[in-house]
């Protein structure tokens, strides 16, 4: 049986994910056979393992870190936000049904064996498993039915990384009133605090790190600085910005709607680090400009999110951009609201009926209860507009979506996945409206470059090189071994 170590925060958003990546890494380039796990979490990213089952985005990121296709087991239980205090609960890997807030505390233990065997699958395969909790340890109203945190450090058992988050501020009160809370035998399982996201000189923060092993008798690991620009996938929608674009005429301008259940906005990480390439989000008509490319993306709930749109005034403002030329580009629940009819007729996304889209590509979206998770390879068809540099090109991608488009137009991929060969997305006459089901899409350098190429060459420009980057996960390992007590690491972990 393997080793567990886990990280845990003192709330969310400190780094956690971010941060089991990195040890993912870190321990991979050491010759550790090391796997990921999270019983549970809340996310409207995720990701089709290659079995074609969905697990959450950020254990798909730390196992790509450590070298590995992604399971099922890494993410037991996965919760889909859909509005109203309700989320559609995935359990291992496959949709369990939906859930209000209430209802899944109540019925909560029932999945704790799953989450349970899950990590004990893992513990007996890989020397070690990186274990990440959820939220707080210390959320007193829910510690009674915790599946994520101390229940699972004690199962495994794991020692406890305990991290906080030193740029929002309160970090001595938190990471110290985060110990007090904790019962007396699962403080005794913190073996080690990290300050995370630390910004200016360090000697002026050495007594409060001296303050903290004394007043908490817990070793501190090292303080890990702010990172620009990591180039790993977030995991939280607040972090996405509404910015104004960067300033510059030269700049390929792309604007992507910011819906309420906005899903899998990592798509959109390799132009937004592209350089030459100005992306923002947006959630107002009156922000939306003249770009080169705009955006519908993917959404949990395609249906509430297109009602959304309209209340906005966005489908106005997106039809009139589209009717005057501008480049439009559907991806997966964004896709089917580019076309004419979304039939719902079982109500798998709410109340039985059909609504209309924007109607800028033909053909109609019939839902079932039946989700599509699926990884898929193929090969650009469309030849015009948007794909006229990438027409034959290769391309992966992965699919997570309820709803079948029947396209009328000419198809915008030729794929080969578990069902054989068939196409997907369409494209529209002149080639600059289209609609596709693939996440992950502009991951695939040689399509992203070839489109904006296209639209660069539309707006008389000469784009600025793409230069290579580093290995984001090499690079955060890097940062790791040099912040942190690599040698107490080891020993905590028991490797």
């Amino acid at each position: 049986m393997g080793k567990a170590l886990m990280v845990q925060g003192t709330s969310s958003s400190v780094g956690k994910s971010v941060l089991v990546a990195g040890l993912c890494r870190l321990f991979f380039q050491e010759g550790v056979r090391v796997a990921p796990f999270k019983s549970q979490n809340m996310a409207l990213n995720s990701f089709a393992t290659p079995d074609g089952l969905e697990i959450g985005r950020a254990q798909a990121v730390q196992a790509e870190a450590a070298g590995l296709p992604p399971s099922a087991d890494m993410n037991p239980i996965l919760l889909k936000p859909e509005g109203d205090a309700r989320s559609q609960v995935v359990v291992s890997g496959r949709v369990w049904g939906t859930l209000s807030a209430a209802e899944y505390q109540a019925r909560k233990e029932e999945f704790w064996p799953v989450a349970e065997a899950s990590l004990r699958r893992l513990m007996a395969t890989f020397d070690l498993v990186l274990i990440e909790g959820a939220g707080s340890p210390v959320e007193m109203n829910l510690k009674a039915h915790d599946i994520v945190n101390m229940r699972v450090a004690r199962a495994a058992p794991a020692p406890v990384l305990l991290v906080a988050d030193i740029d929002r501020g309160g970090v001595f009160a938190s990471l110290v009133g985060t110990l007090e809370l904790l019962e007396p035998e699962e403080r005794a399982l913190v073996a080690g605090i990290i300050v995370n996201k630390f910004r200016g000189d360090l000697a002026l923060f050495r007594s409060g790190l001296e303050f903290l092993e004394r007043r908490t008798r817990k070793k501190t690991l090292g303080v890990i600085p702010w990172i620009e620009d990591l180039g790993i996938a977030e995991e939280d929608s607040q972090n996405l910005a509404a910015a104004p674009a960067r300033p510059g005429g030269d700049l390929l301008s792309v604007v992507v709607v910011k819906l309420p259940h906005i899903a899998n906005f990592d798509d959109f990480d390799p132009l937004a680090r592209r350089p030459g390439v100005a992306l923002r989000y947006v959630d107002r008509p009156d922000a939306l400009g003249t770009p080169d490319l705009l955006i519908l993306p993917g959404t949990k709930t395609t249906r509430a999110d297109l009602a959304f749109v309209r209340a906005r005034g966005l489908d106005r403002a997106i039809q009139s951009y589209a009717g005057r030329g501008g480049a439009v580009l559907g991806i997966c629940g964004g896709y089917q609201m580019l076309c004419q009819r979304l039939d719902d007729p079982e109500g798998a996304e709410g109340d039985p009926g059909s609504v209309s889209g924007l109607g800028l590509l033909p053909g109609v979206t019939r839902y079932a209860p039946e989700k599509a998770t699926v990884q898929v390879e193929g090969r650009v068809q469309a030849s015009r507009g948007l794909f006229a540099d990438a027409h034959g090109l290769p391309v992966s991608a992965y699919e997570i979506h309820v709803g079948r488009t029947d396209p009328s137009a000419s198809p915008a991929f030729c794929i080969r996945d578990q069902s054989g060969p068939h196409v997907d997305g369409q494209v529209s006459e002149d080639g600059w409206i289209a609609g596709t089901y693939f996440h992950g899409l502009f991951a695939n350098v040689d399509f992203t470059e070839a489109m904006l190429s296209a639209l660069a060459r539309r707006r008389g420009l000469a784009l600025a090189a793409n230069g290579a980057r580093v290995d984001p996960y090499d690079r955060l390992a890097g940062i790791l071994r040099e912040h942190l007590d690599v040698d107490l690491l080891r020993q905590i972990a028991g490797v």
